[in-house]
C-alpha cells in the first residue's frame, strides 16, 4: 500500500470517527432536551401532528381461500370468516390494532362502540 493510499485511508477513518462523535453528541443533546422537557412538566407539543389524517378501519374477520374458489363467488355467495358471531371487531389505525369494539346502529348509520383499548406496550409487543 502506497503512502498516498495510507493517507487516504487515514483521512477516511478520521472522517468516519468525526461523524460518529457528531452523531453521539446529537443524541446526547436530544436526550438532554427530552430530560429538560420532562423536568419542566411541559411534555412534547403534540399540536404539530394533531391534524395529520389517518385511516381507521374495522375488521370483522378474515379467511384464506384459493383463487379457484374466489373466482367461483357470485352474488349471494357466503364466505365463512375466522370469527364467531358476537366476537369483538378489531379497530385498526393505518393497519395497526389499537382497540376492539362492537357494531352499533345510530340514526340508521353503522358505528362501533369501543370495548377495549390496546395498551401502547401491547402494541409494541405485537410489532415484534
Amino acid at each position: 500500500m502506497s503512502d498516498s493510499d495510507q493517507d487516504a485511508m487515514a483521512d477516511a477513518w478520521a472522517a468516519a470517527l468525526d461523524e460518529q462523535s457528531t452523531s453521539t453528541t446529537q443524541a446526547a443533546t436530544l436526550e438532554n432536551f427530552d430530560q429538560a422537557q420532562a423536568a419542566s412538566g411541559s411534555g412534547p407539543n403534540l399540536d404539530v401532528i394533531l391534524d395529520i389524517p389517518v385511516t381507521l378501519s374495522m375488521e370483522v374477520g378474515g379467511t384464506e381461500i384459493t383463487i379457484r374458489n374466489l373466482l367461483q363467488l357470485n352474488q349471494g355467495s357466503v364466505v365463512e370468516l375466522d370469527r364467531l358471531a358476537g366476537e369483538p371487531l378489531d379497530v385498526l389505525v393505518n393497519g395497526t390494532l389499537i382497540a376492539h369494539g362492537e357494531v352499533v346502529v345510530v340514526n340508521e348509520k353503522f358505528g362501533i362502540r369501543l370495548t377495549d383499548i390496546v395498551s401502547p406496550s401491547e402494541r409494541i409487543n405485537r410489532l415484534r
